[in-house]
């Protein structure tokens, strides 16, 4: 990744409008999913890490899910939060960007009491959170008709 991107805590709404943007183009036009389930009430209460250019333009984001939202969504384990919602937009792909914006919302859970780190991987992106030091844990599953694993690790 090159100097000139910058990767913070999204504030304010027009960060969170660069947020949406590139979830859409990346999960509704790339990926086909459904608007109805990118979007959810989890976005309300989540951090979301945004990843902006020298221009200002939006080029990755992800989500954390903390708190209560993250006991329900994992099971009930104690100090895990669940990582989500990681974007990279074509033009950054391959930059290290991605591992940027997971660190980043790996270091926002640790400063919110976090131990552990959940998420929902697509299989094809398996290797890259391996990379990352995350696990693959239990079946494949779909989540909008996209197969997917669950991935822990300790942070």
């Amino acid at each position: 990744m090159t100097d000139s991107v910058r990767v913070r805590v999204a504030e304010g709404e027009a960060d969170l409008e660069l947020v949406r943007a590139i979830r859409r183009e990346v999960f509704v036009v790339e990926q086909n999913v459904p608007e109805e389930l990118e979007y959810d009430a989890y976005d309300a209460t989540s951090v979301h890490v945004l990843a902006v250019g020298a221009d200002g333009a939006g080029l990755g984001t992800g989500r954390l899910i903390f708190g209560a939202e993250a006991l329900e969504l994992t099971g009930g384990v104690e100090g895990r939060v669940l990582l989500g919602r990681l974007a990279v937009v074509a033009a950054a792909r391959g930059t290290g960007l991605g591992a940027d914006l997971v660190r980043a919302i790996e270091a926002a859970g640790r400063e919110r009491g976090a131990v552990e780190v959940e998420l929902h991987a697509q299989v094809q992106a398996l290797g890259f959170y391996e990379r990352l030091g995350y696990a693959a844990e239990g079946p494949v599953y779909q989540d909008a008709g996209i197969p997917h694993r669950t991935m822990t690790k300790a942070i």
